[in-house]
């Protein structure tokens, strides 16, 4: 089986009140999409970044939560669970792929996921007004040492219909995706499972931790004293395997995102402006100039 590498497609962001973390998110100046509505009882809202998005996420209809099934994954039970055990904050790590199911099928050969693809299609609108199909097939991994992380890859059916470049313009000057950050105490402990899941096995080992360097941005895992120094911010707590606790973003120009963001960014010794979880729902988002 070929081996590809696996880029940032996406990250949930668990959240308790949709409507004021989509009102986060705009002072902080993204653009944020209107409210989408799951048929499994979560809704959500989209930030759009080349190539990437940001799923601002609640549940709106617990009723309708389907509970897991054996080789099956409930995306909305999963996410209501991590709420109550964390509150808000970054729940579920997505990647890309053009073919979910032979996704699946690397898995269960990596021994790192045995779940059937999960199919969904749901109505849009584009600016118009027209009604589009947009349609997706999941195919999720596990790393068993890390039940706060929902790991899966996303295959689009349609993206003609949901990527939106003048939804990809946005007030702070964020242009795209540099990467993501997971904390974990033994960053090494993950090494083989997030090769797996990523695809490349190439990992880079700095003073800082692990970096794998995907097709669209990377990932990095730090021990939490390592992140707390870094970003300026307390990492998620990590005692159960990996927590994902930072979005970087490469912005056009730092200066404006520091007059967009205000007294919610703190600056940090490397260059970076970040709005800390306590501003920003539970995660931390890093503002890298590009």
């Amino acid at each position: 089986m070929v081996r590809m590498i696996r880029g940032l497609d996406h990250v949930v962001h668990c959240v308790r009140d949709l409507e004021a973390a989509g009102a986060t998110y705009q002072r902080l100046g993204f653009q944020v999409g209107v409210v989408n509505r799951h048929p499994w009882g979560t809704w959500n809202r989209v930030v759009q970044i080349p190539g990437f998005f940001i799923e601002l996420l609640s549940v709106g209809e617990s009723d309708k939560i389907v509970p897991p099934q054996p080789r099956h994954v409930s995306f909305g039970a999963y996410n209501r669970d991590w709420a109550l055990r964390n509150g808000e904050g970054l729940s579920c790590l997505v990647l890309e792929t053009d073919n979910a199911r032979t996704a699946a099928q690397g898995f269960r050969a990596s021994a790192v996921g045995d779940y059937e693809p999960f199919h969904f299609s749901r109505q849009g609108r584009r600016p118009d007004g027209s009604a589009v199909t947009v349609a997706f097939t999941l195919a999720f991994a596990a790393d068993t040492g890390s039940p706060d992380v929902c790991f899966f890859v996303c295959e689009q059916h349609f993206p003609e219909n949901f990527w939106n470049p003048a939804f990809q313009v946005h007030p702070n000057g964020a242009t795209a995706v540099r990467g993501i950050v997971l904390v974990a105490d033994n960053p090494s402990d993950h090494h083989g499972f997030l090769g797996s899941f990523s695809g490349r096995r190439e990992m880079h080992a700095t003073s800082l931790g692990l970096v794998i360097r995907t097709a669209r941005g990377e990932i990095s895992v730090m021990e939490p004293s390592v992140f707390a120094r870094v970003y300026g911010c307390p990492a998620p707590v990590t005692a159960s395997g990996l927590r994902l606790a930072a979005l970087r973003f490469a912005a056009s120009d730092l200066g404006l995102a520091r007059t967009v963001v205000g007294r919610l960014g703190i600056e940090t010794g490397r260059g970076a402006l970040v709005v800390t979880p306590a501003h920003a729902h539970g995660a931390a988002l890093v503002f890298e100039q590009a």
